[in-house]
C-alpha cells in the first residue's frame, strides 16, 4: 500500500509538472485546435483536403490569450492580402516566371506595409497557392473560408479554454537563476580561500559568462508570463504581477553581470600571485563570508519578487534584510584587511579595491529600498505609457469624428 500511495504521488507530481510545463501545454492545445478546424472546414468549405484550416490553428493557437488574438489578424490580414494580389495578377497576366516573381516581389513589399509581421512570407505564399491553379477565383475564396476558419477556431478555443497563466512558471525560473548565482558566487569565494591556477579562475570566470543564457532563457519565460497577464479575464492585477517579476529580472540580470567583473577580478588576481595564495587566511575569510551572505542574499531577493502571497514575501522580506546586514558588518572587516593588504602590496589595490565595489554594487542592488524605488518607478512609466496611450486613441477618435461630420457637410 505505501509502494501504491508512492506511486500515486510520482505520478501526480509529474502530471503536475506537465501541466506547468508550456511545451507540453501547447502541444495539446494546438493539436485539439488544429483538429477542430479540420473537422468544421471538412463541412464548410468545398475543398477536399482543407488543410489550410488546420495550419492556420497551429499558426494561431498560442501559449497565451493575447498572441492568441493579435496571431489571428496577422495571420488572416496576410492571407487576403496574398489572395487579392493573386486575383488582381490573374485578371492580368498568366503564370510564368516573371509573373510568378512580380506576384512574390509585390507580396512581400505589400505584406510589408500592412504590418503582418511574421506573417510577411505568408502573404507571398497564399498568392503563389492561389496563383497557381486553374479556377483562380474558386481557390482563392476557399482559401480564405478556411483561414478564416481556423482562425476562428483557434480563437474561440483560447477564449473559452483560456490558456494558463504562466506567472508560477516564470518566478520558478527566477528562483532558480537566483540559486544557480549563488552557487557560482559560494565557488567564486571559496578560490579567494585558496591559490587556484590561472585556469581554474578562467573556468568561473565561463561559467559567469554562460549566465548571460541564463538570463536570456529567463526572459523569455517572463516575456510569455507577461504576455498571459494581457487581456486575461482570470487577472485581475496584471500589471502589478508583470512589473514585480520585470523590475527582478532586471535586477538579477545586473547582479550576473557584476558576478561575471568579480569573477574577472578573480582571474587577473590568480595571474597576478603566480600560485601564490590570492588573499591572506583572515582577509580571504572575511571576504568569503562577505560572499557567502551576499550569495544567499540572492535567493531570498528571488523568493521575495516571486511570493504571490503576503506572509511568504514578509518572511523572504525579513530574511533578505538579516543576510543583508549580516553581510555588511562582513564586508566592512574585509575592507580593513583589504585596505591593509593594498598598503602592504601597492601594486595590487586596484585589484582589491575592485573586489569591494563589486559585493557593494550587489548589495546595494538587492537592498530594499533600492528595489522599492524601482519598483515605483517602473509602475508610474506603465501607468503613463498606459495613460497616453489612451489619449492618442481618444484624440484619434475625435478628429475622425470631426472629419466625418465635415464631410457630412
Amino acid at each position: 500500500m505505501a509502494r501504491d500511495g508512492g506511486g500515486h504521488d510520482r505520478v501526480g507530481g509529474l502530471l503536475a509538472r506537465l501541466r506547468r510545463d508550456p511545451f507540453v501545454v501547447q502541444t495539446v492545445r494546438s493539436t485539439a485546435a488544429a483538429t477542430l478546424s479540420y473537422v468544421v472546414a471538412l463541412r464548410l468549405s468545398s475543398e477536399p483536403v482543407p488543410l489550410t484550416a488546420p495550419l492556420t490553428a497551429l499558426l494561431v493557437v498560442q501559449v497565451t490569450l493575447y498572441s492568441t488574438l493579435t496571431t489571428s489578424l496577422r495571420r488572416v490580414n496576410s492571407v487576403v492580402v496574398g489572395v487579392l494580389i493573386a486575383i488582381a495578377f490573374s485578371v492580368v497576366v498568366g503564370l510564368s516566371w516573371w509573373s510568378l516573381a512580380l506576384v512574390i516581389l509585390a507580396s512581400l513589399l505589400v505584406g510589408r506595409l500592412v504590418r503582418v509581421e511574421e506573417f510577411v512570407p505568408e502573404v507571398a505564399i497564399s498568392a503563389m497557392l492561389v496563383l497557381g491553379v486553374t479556377q483562380v477565383s474558386d481557390t482563392a475564396w476557399d482559401r480564405v473560408l478556411e483561414t478564416l476558419i481556423g482562425a476562428v477556431v483557434g480563437m474561440l478555443f483560447n477564449l473559452f479554454l483560456v490558456p494558463p497563466v504562466w506567472v508560477d512558471t516564470a518566478g520558478d525560473s527566477i528562483e532558480d537563476l537566483a540559486r544557480r548565482m549563488r552557487l557560482l558566487l559560494l565557488d567564486v569565494a571559496d578560490e579567494f580561500t585558496g591559490a587556484p591556477p590561472v585556469e581554474q579562475a578562467a573556468e568561473r570566470l565561463h561559467e559567469a559568462r554562460r549566465l548571460d543564457n541564463d538570463v536570456a532563457d529567463v526572459d523569455g519565460a517572463l516575456r510569455t508570463a507577461e504576455d498571459s497577464l494581457r487581456l486575461n479575464p482570470r487577472v485581475k492585477e496584471g500589471l502589478l504581477h508583470g512589473v514585480v517579476l520585470r523590475t527582478g529580472l532586471d535586477t538579477l540580470e545586473i547582479c550576473a553581470v557584476v558576478l561575471r567583473v568579480l569573477a574577472r577580478t578573480l582571474t587577473d588576481l590568480a595571474k597576478h600571485r603566480a600560485g601564490d595564495a590570492l588573499l591572506p587566511d583572515r582577509a580571504a575569510l572575511a571576504f568569503r563570508e562577505t560572499a557567502q551572505y551576499t550569495a544567499d542574499a540572492l535567493v531570498s531577493f528571488g523568493v521575495l519578487v516571486t511570493a504571490r502571497d503576503s506572509e511568504d514575501a514578509e518572511a523572504a522580506e525579513t530574511r533578505l534584510a538579516g543576510e543583508l546586514r549580516a553581510a555588511r558588518v562582513c564586508r566592512d572587516d574585509a575592507a580593513e584587511r583589504l585596505l591593509a593588504l593594498a598598503l602592504a602590496d601597492p601594486g595590487r589595490w586596484q585589484l582589491y579595491g575592485a573586489l569591494l565595489a563589486e559585493v557593494d554594487r550587489i548589495l546595494d542592488e538587492l537592498d530594499p529600498e533600492h528595489r522599492g524605488r524601482r519598483l515605483m518607478e517602473e509602475l508610474d512609466r506603465r501607468v503613463r505609457e498606459r495613460r497616453d496611450r489612451r489619449r492618442r486613441l481618444t484624440l484619434r477618435d475625435r478628429m475622425d469624428t470631426l472629419r466625418r461630420s465635415r464631410a457630412d457637410g
